[in-house]
């Protein structure tokens, strides 16, 4: 059993006043960014710190420093946790698994008793840590009685329904964003079965640096909506060393139909005779292109006009999906009579 990026989400802020969770999945997965997603739930009324476990030494967290007058050594914590300011902390101790063994003996007293050093966190801090599975060999481990102290977790993996909502709201390629839609088969985990051949994905059995991850598509972007500037060759290569050789060959033939594509503006101007593309994959790149660039109530409208024109309500249903579920583009769905229309129309799809 696992719980979702969603879950966690409540999980933490629920739990870790109390218990800290260390949260496991494979490589990445999101689990760092559950930091900034805190954040964004719980506002300004906490600092929010991270940890970067694996590149910390003691001088980082506490030090001794001498006082001459009382001839005693006192202890000074680091300026990471902010102890300055009296608000209640969100802790990220990120790859606490791979930390040196004894900064885990020094974040142990952190994790069961909220204290750095000798310095109590204010009331109401959360702590919590993320780490790999230990199946995926790349060198996480934890002492056993630290594991008896904490609530280790683990994280499912994104699938495409639960990533792609997010890759929109972040601005990621609608290419991409069209690619994974048609390849679900690179968000799958190597721990599912029947995965054993995937050549998209992180294997612990094969030796690979790059590969098809959350991340790793989220990285893709940039090169992808620069791939004019760069060239294909420039592309491609890049592309290899982000996700992998599979998935970039995949991608290149899947990019080269978007020459089939008319321009976005167009099909405002015109939606009644814009050119429709025939291939079902170019076609999917116009929805999420869609929900990336409709900005007003008149380009919804027109954007309705030529999706009718799209012979397929399965098509059709990949763009109010995807529209209802960005924070931006929903808001004009709710007040919109074509989307209206659309929908009671099409009930038996929901």
């Amino acid at each position: 059993m696992s719980v979702t990026i969603d879950e966690l989400r409540v999980l933490i802020p629920t739990i870790g006043v109390e218990l800290t969770p260390i949260i496991q999945s494979e490589p990445g997965c999101g689990k760092t960014s559950l930091l900034s997603m805190l954040e964004e739930d719980m506002g300004d009324g906490y600092d929010y710190i991270y940890v970067d476990c694996p590149v910390k030494d003691m001088s980082d967290i506490a030090m001794t420093i001498p006082n001459h007058e009382t001839r005693t050594l006192e202890n000074y914590v680091g300026s990471l946790f902010k102890l300055s300011s009296d608000k209640p902390k969100v802790i990220l101790l990120d790859e606490f698994m791979k930390a040196p063994k004894l900064l885990q003996v020094i974040f142990t007293r952190l994790m069961l008793e909220r204290t750095v050093g000798d310095i109590p966190l204010p009331e109401g801090s959360i702590v919590f840590g993320t780490s790999n599975n230990q199946s995926d060999g790349v060198g996480d481990s934890m002492l056993a009685h630290a594991g008896n102290r904490v609530c280790i977790i683990p994280m499912k993996k994104p699938d495409v329904t639960s990533w792609l909502p997010w890759a929109i709201e972040n601005k990621v390629s609608p290419s991409i964003c069209a690619f994974v839609h048609t390849f679900p088969r690179c968000l799958h985990s190597y721990l599912d079965e029947g995965e054993e051949d995937n050549p998209y994905i992180f294997s612990p059995k094969r030796h690979q640096l790059s590969y098809v991850s959350p991340r790793s598509l989220t990285k893709g972007s940039v090169i992808v909506e620069n791939r004019d500037k760069l060239g294909e060759n420039a592309t491609i290569c890049a592309l290899n060393g982000t996700i992998g050789a599979s998935a970039s060959a995949d991608m290149n033939s899947f990019l080269r139909l978007e020459k089939e594509l008319p321009s976005f503006e167009s099909i405002l101007k015109d939606p009644e005779r814009a050119h429709i593309p025939e291939q079902i994959s170019a076609q999917l790149m116009l929805m999420f292109q869609a929900v990336d660039k409709i900005e007003t109530q008149a380009d919804l409208t027109s954007f309705m006009k030529y999706l009718d024109r799209i012979n397929s309500s399965e098509m059709q249903a990949v763009f109010f999906t995807m529209a209802c579920q960005h924070k931006k583009v929903v808001r004009l769905v709710r007040n919109n009579p074509n989307t209206a229309k659309w929908a009671v129309e099409n009930h038996e799809l929901f």
